[in-house]
């Protein structure tokens, strides 16, 4: 090859490389004030779990294949669900309504539940990024001492129950949900859920508002540059920035724990979420999370988000307004027939 050939062939690619930039870019949609459009409704079920499985150890990533294989088996487990003869909710062995005989969903129908039937389209063996090997950071000696104590506190106590001798303030880690307070899967941060996997985003010049569709929470974001407020509230204080095409959004002030990790962090949990629009139908959601008393480092997992097309309907949760009385009433009587 002579190198005027070798100039002319450069010279096309770095044309060619440069027009799909440019295509890249245009595709890309903007704001009438110039900013990354990310106003919609995303969608982020999936059924990559949040740690690397055990049995993939040092497989990062999914062939096409494997993709494809368990997207056919959560379609095989939906349709055999679906179409199980009815039957009264048996608990299973570690005595969790949520969790039926036989892999049945339990206290609620298949009809209901809305978890997807596909990986992530990364093809990433887990959805947690860093650390490397795809799993959650060890947790520290005090976080492993509280842990241990409510378990031992909530021995033979259901998720749902609470713990002997407690109210409302003692339903253990899925107390705010059972309560209505916050969402399971609404964080901050999200995380794919059972259900409920859809958030709107709408935006200004200086506001983002991030809409929860699972307990309808709205998270307001100035963009403003205005410090944190020196407030605690359930879903911390959001403070939002630029970095280039990214929407970078900071939130520290938390109450207390949330639903994030079955209410597994505190209120020193701070986070960095960071938006990104890869293209028309795909917002990629990826977050920091540092809780210094929960987890010996901090850690980030990413959610590839698909656009829907659907509105965000409402949802209303009703266990905190019907069944408290009954889950303590129940719970009285079960400590009643102890004693």
């Amino acid at each position: 090859m002579t190198r005027r050939h070798f100039a002319v062939m450069f010279t096309v690619s770095f044309l060619v490389v440069c027009a799909s930039a440019t295509t890249i870019a245009q595709d890309a949609p903007q704001t009438a004030w110039g900013q990354p459009d990310l106003q919609g409704v995303w969608d982020f079920r999936t059924i990559t779990p949040m740690e690397r499985p055990a049995g993939r150890a040092d497989q990062a990533f999914l062939t096409d294949e494997e993709a494809a294989n368990l997207g056919q088996e959560a379609v095989d487990r939906d349709v055999t669900l679906a179409n199980r003869p009815a039957q009264r909710t048996q608990v299973d062995p570690t005595g969790n309504v949520d969790r039926g005989t036989d892999g049945a969903p339990g206290s609620y129908n298949q009809f209901w539940f809305d978890r997807g039937t596909s990986v992530i389209t990364t093809q990433r063996t887990s959805l947690v990024i860093d650390p490397p090997d795809g799993r959650i950071p060890p947790l520290t000696p005090g976080a492993e001492r509280n842990r241990a104590a409510l378990a031992e506190a909530r021995k033979d106590t259901g998720p749902h129950e609470p713990t002997p001798g407690g109210w409302v303030e003692d339903l253990g880690s899925n107390g705010l949900q059972a309560r209505c307070i916050t969402g399971f899967n609404s964080g901050p941060p999200m995380t794919p859920g059972g259900y409920n996997n859809n958030f709107q985003l709408f935006q200004t010049p200086d506001t983002i508002v991030i809409y929860n569709e699972m307990n309808h929470n709205a998270r307001v974001v100035l963009l403003t540059g205005q410090p944190h407020l020196d407030l605690r509230q359930w879903a911390g204080d959001s403070r939002g920035y630029w970095d280039g095409d990214a929407l970078v959004v900071e939130t520290t002030n938390f109450l207390r724990e949330t639903s994030f990790m079955r209410g597994g962090s505190t209120a020193a949990l701070q986070l960095t979420e960071r938006f990104t629009r890869e293209s028309p139908d795909v917002l990629i959601y990826e977050v920091t999370v540092n809780d210094p008393e929960t987890w010996a480092r901090p850690w980030t997992y990413q959610v590839p988000m698909r656009r829907n097309p659907s509105p965000v309907f409402e949802y209303a949760c009703h266990e905190g307004n019907f069944s408290m009385a009954v889950i303590l009433t129940g719970a009285r009587g079960k400590e009643a027939a102890a004693r």
